[in-house]
């Protein structure tokens, strides 16, 4: 078995009682392994994305042999359909750590409860097998906020597909929709589907789909490489859009598989500290680069939460007033967590890129970064002060913002959630609890002032806490990177 420490290459080895003292080694409380575990393969998904009117439930049910609608859910909500051996549902909702019982609202009848971020429906079709479908919200209802979850969604799932409805004009919305999801490089797929009364249009299908591209093209240019398929629910004929999706799924996973490999070469091999590592000045650089990052990254947030209260009073006196607020404030604040949880995560692995610069004998590879992510994340779990950072920042009725920590708190927050590239940060997200939209949409709670009066106490608890937990996180990482690059000059190599 090949040694990571150093050997005796010449003259006999020294007798027990006549080494050295070994010097005093600090220990953690937990072992380290020896090199990371595997990184799973992230699911590929199909966003399914369209106006309300553009038969989006219809294709859902066709590409998986559904007569009707697969579900009816909240218009917040994402509906996630896995492979699984029966029919199961399951909720998941902002304050649960674990997935909750669903069950749809009747016909026509808005429910006062708290809408679920995510809905998971498992179903026993091959065609899962290759992908999950997804299915989202109204296009036209985005705001700049629902945009960027299901950007979000989007990049991580792969590809979309757009369904538009024959003789369906675009709204600015949808224009902007679709080439954001362009710009992020998201493979994307086009489906037309009948008009409200069954037809075509005027014309036949094929003037239909020409008329129907040549329209997205005029506004979105760089969509005219895109795939166009017609796709009728009442006929359900979508041998050629599975067999493209198909062909899709299986280039998308070779290409995931070589730029994300399970175990990245060099993972087992020392990886030696340089010379002079330990006059390099890393621990000053550490202490520089912890403070100013957490300086520019309070900064950026505050700034965007000043934007959601703006955005919010609108809501409340332009938009869907009081019975809106929720809704409104509970998207801002997903898209809020998003944009927090990055911000961290690559300042973080900047700041880790920066010092094994420093510290390593030669430039660090994929495998030593995920070394040291890994280290650092272990070395969470030894200081007391950074074991709950996983946690959600969940807003009350009364404007307070309580805290719920744990993984599955974290997770019932996602639109999609998946597994990934191991970040160097927990997770993190906020939302709103259910007797939220419970009070706002009683009609005896409908003030407009009482509303920007609660909205601007939410606002303001949720960035105290919010830039506490931003600082906390940045603290945690210098106690545990400083401890992992101690060890590693210390004892000339990379220990982690």
């Amino acid at each position: 078995m090949q040694q990571s420490g150093p050997t005796q290459q010449n003259g006999p080895i020294p007798a027990r009682n006549t080494a050295p003292p070994a010097p005093r080694q600090r220990r953690s409380s937990r072992p380290r392994p020896a090199q990371p575990e595997p990184v799973p393969d992230e699911p590929i998904a199909l966003m399914i994305v369209g106006a309300r009117d553009s038969g989006r439930g219809g294709v859902l049910g066709a590409l998986l042999d559904s007569a009707g609608p697969l579900l009816d859910r909240p218009d917040d909500s994402y509906l996630v359909v896995t492979y699984g051996h029966s029919r199961d549902v399951c909720a998941y909702v902002p304050g649960n750590r674990q997935p909750q019982p669903f069950t749809p609202p009747p016909p026509g009848e808005e429910s006062g409860a708290r809408p679920p971020r995510r809905i998971e429906l498992t179903l026993p079709n091959p065609l899962l097998r290759h992908f999950a479908l997804i299915d989202t919200p109204d296009a036209e209802h985005l705001s700049a906020a629902g945009t960027r979850i299901l950007l979000d969604a989007a990049n991580r799932g792969g590809a979309v597909l757009y369904v538009v409805s024959a003789g369906h004009e675009l709204l600015p919305a949808e224009v902007t929709l679709i080439a954001e999801l362009h710009r992020a490089g998201v493979e994307l797929f086009f489906a037309l589907t009948p008009a409200a009364d069954g037809t075509w249009g005027d014309g036949t299908i094929e003037t239909a789909i020409s008329d129907a591209r040549d329209a997205v093209i005029a506004a979105v240019p760089a969509t005219s490489d895109a795939g166009w398929h017609t796709v009728d629910p009442a006929v359900a004929d979508t041998a050629y859009l599975r067999r493209a999706l198909i062909e899709w799924s299986g280039l998308e996973g070779l290409e995931r598989a070589s730029y994300n490999p399970p175990v990245p070469p060099g993972s087992g091999r020392v990886v030696r500290v340089a010379a002079d590592a330990e006059r390099s000045g890393w621990t000053e650089r550490l202490d520089d680069m912890i403070r100013t990052n957490t300086q520019l990254v309070r900064q950026r947030l505050a700034i965007e939460i000043a934007n959601i209260h703006l955005r919010c009073v609108q809501e409340i006196v332009f938009g869907g007033g009081c019975p809106g607020l929720p809704g409104a404030l509970d998207r801002e604040t997903a898209a809020l967590s998003l944009s927090a949880v990055a911000e961290c995560d690559a300042a973080v692995e900047k700041i880790i890129d920066d010092l094994l610069e420093l510290v390593l004998e030669e430039p660090a590879t994929e495998a030593a970064r995920r070394r040291v992510i890994a280290a650092v994340r272990d070395g969470f779990a030894d200081d007391r002060a950074a074991r709950d950072l996983e946690r959600v920042l969940l807003v009350t009725n009364t404007g307070g913002v309580a805290t719920v920590a744990g993984e599955g708190a974290v997770a019932a927050l996602a639109a999609y959630q998946t597994p990934g590239i191991p970040r160097p940060l927990p997770g993190l997200g906020i939302g709103l609890s259910g007797a939220c939209y419970t009070y706002w949409r009683h009609p005896a709670n409908r003030d407009n002032n009482r509303a920007r009066s609660w909205l601007q106490l939410a606002i303001r608890g949720v960035e105290l806490e919010l830039l506490r937990e931003v600082s906390r996180r940045f603290e945690a990482v210098q106690r545990s990177l400083a401890a992992v690059l101690t060890d590693a000059v210390d004892h000339g190599i990379l220990l982690s």
